[in-house]
């Protein structure tokens, strides 16, 4: 099986302040979210990180489970932390609450790290009309100089690394998108109970982790 050359990083935090209980165990499509993406990942990556905001014993999992190296970065310091501990050159960065991710869009988006001829890009990342997504997106680790500054000028906006001259970026664009997620929902986040009712509502019964898609 070949698999992308990346190492995959997927943000399980754990705070769920808005959904106001633990919602990576919550289920969608018959499996807890984190379970459910992990899955989805196992197909495309050899490599995977999942990244807790503090050391705990609840993830039951053969992939590394690493907390944050700096404490309170939110996103960023994720981000930050699961580069760290990346054992490939580039990380994948998902978030656990995104039950709808599509295998195919996330190989078309790391593929586009060696596009160029030249030298590869540092980030990919999408770009929909309502903005960036930073949590579905690949980073090189020679954005760790700079997350590191963001976080010690106690900048947590993600995106901000996509500002530096140094760091090349290519944006993956709607109509791009549109080819491996025409329901819209790749991006979809639950984050709220509202949320996860629509989550629910709107399972995809023809996915499985083991098939083929």
């Amino acid at each position: 099986m070949s698999f992308l050359p990346a190492t995959c990083i997927i943000l399980a935090g754990g705070k769920s302040r808005r959904m106001g209980m633990d919602k990576r165990f919550l289920e969608v499509g018959g499996q807890g979210m984190l379970a459910r993406i992990i899955a989805i990942c196992e197909t495309l990556f050899d490599d995977i990180v999942i990244v807790t905001a503090i050391p705990e014993s609840t993830i039951q999992t053969r992939h590394r489970v690493v907390h944050d190296l700096v404490k309170n970065c939110a996103t960023l310091g994720g981000i930050y932390t699961g580069l760290s501990y990346a054992s490939l050159n580039y990380g994948f960065v998902v978030a656990c609450d995104m039950p709808w991710v599509q295998p195919d869009l996330v190989k078309f988006i790391v593929e586009r790290v060696e596009e160029p001829k030249e030298t590869n890009y540092d980030v990919v990342i999408p770009k929909l009309q309502s903005g960036l997504q930073p949590t579905h997106a690949v980073y090189s680790k020679r954005c760790l100089p700079f997350l590191k500054k963001m976080i010690d000028q106690r900048d947590f906006r993600v995106t901000r690394i996509c500002d530096y001259d140094s760091v090349s970026v290519r944006y993956i664009c709607d109509d791009e998108i549109e080819k491996f997620d025409p329901s819209g929902r790749a991006f979809e986040n639950v984050n709220t109970v509202e949320d996860l009712k629509n989550a629910r509502g709107g399972e995809d019964t023809n996915w499985s982790p083991r098939g083929t898609q």
